[in-house]
């Protein structure tokens, strides 16, 4: 476990993961006046913290093996699917949950439905992920 902790590239990814969902209960708590932690671990919300984690370890990359290294081409690659994922698949996901429990309130406004509500915070908005992204950067830079 030392040698993980060791380890620059994770380091980057985790503290830039831990850094946007810490970000997520603060953010929470300015906005809505209440500390929700469960925010530091669900998914959804601004920063997008899968953006800053593969944002990180690709910049990490790209510090320590340079940026026409194969492992920062591969890196940024799936850092680029996992972000566009975060803003169209899992963000459609999103939507299409907070129409089905408009559904359900609608049903259960006429009869009882056992149905227990979708989680409507899944994906991300672009700027979610911009955002995060750009936090994987800087942390990335400050531990490199």
């Amino acid at each position: 476990m030392r040698t993980l902790f060791s380890n620059p590239y994770f380091n980057a990814s985790f503290c830039s993961w831990f850094t946007a969902q810490a970000l997520k209960v603060i953010l929470t708590l300015i906005k809505e006046k209440k500390l929700d932690f469960y925010r530091f671990v669900g998914s959804g919300g601004m920063p997008s913290s899968h953006s800053a984690m593969v944002m990180g370890l690709s910049t990490a990359i790209g510090l320590k093996m340079g940026w026409d290294s194969l492992e920062y081409a591969v890196s940024i690659i799936f850092s680029l699917i996992i972000m566009y994922d975060a803003s169209g698949v899992r963000r459609a996901v999103g939507k299409q949950a907070m129409i089905l429990n408009q559904m359900i309130k609608d049903r259960q406004q006429n009869k009882q439905i056992e149905e227990k509500q979708l989680k409507e915070l899944v994906g991300h908005t672009p700027i979610e992920v911009f955002a995060g992204a750009i936090l994987g950067i800087l942390i990335a830079n400050l531990l490199i």
